[in-house]
C-alpha cells in the first residue's frame, strides 16, 4: 500500500503539463490538483482504486490540506466539479474519497478524445472554507 500512496503522490505533483505549482489557497486550505492519463497508473494501482485504465480516460486528483495545523495535514472536504470542452460540452465530475493512513485525496475519472481540451471548475468546501479552483488541461491518446 505504501508504494501505491507514493505513486499517487508522485502523480499529484508531476502531472503533465508541468506548471510551477498546481495549488490554490482557499481560506485556511491549500488545495493541490492534477489531472493525468489513466494509463500513467500501473494496472495494479488502477485495479486497487477501481480506476479504468484506457487511452481515452483521465484522472483528476485533488488533495486538501489545512494550513493552520503543523505539517499541513490532509483534511476531508466536499468537492463537486465540471469539465467543459471547447465545444461547450459539460461533463460532471464525480469525486471519490481515498484514504491511506493520514493521506486523504479525491479522484474523479473523465473520458476524453484525442487532443481534447477541458476547462475544469471544482468547488471545494471544508469547515467554513469555500472556494473554487479552475485549470485547463489537454489530453492526448497515447
Amino acid at each position: 500500500m505504501t508504494r501505491i500512496l507514493c505513486l499517487l503522490s508522485a502523480l499529484l505533483f508531476t502531472a503533465l503539463p508541468v506548471h510551477a505549482e498546481q495549488l490554490e489557497n482557499i481560506g485556511n486550505l491549500e488545495v493541490h490538483y492534477s489531472s493525468f492519463p489513466s494509463t500513467f497508473l500501473t494496472p495494479e494501482v488502477a485495479n486497487t482504486y477501481r480506476i479504468q485504465r484506457s487511452r481515452y480516460s483521465a484522472v483528476v486528483n485533488i488533495t486538501v490540506l489545512d494550513k493552520t495545523q503543523d505539517g499541513k495535514p490532509a483534511v476531508t472536504a466536499v468537492l463537486s466539479g465540471q469539465a467543459k470542452n471547447l465545444l461547450g460540452s459539460i461533463k460532471d465530475l464525480s469525486f471519490r474519497e481515498v484514504r491511506e493512513g493520514s493521506a486523504i485525496y479525491y479522484i474523479a475519472e473523465l473520458s476524453h478524445a484525442n487532443e481534447e481540451s477541458f476547462s475544469f471548475t471544482i468547488d471545494v468546501s471544508q469547515d467554513g472554507n469555500n472556494g473554487q479552483i479552475a485549470f485547463k488541461q489537454t489530453f492526448y491518446v497515447d
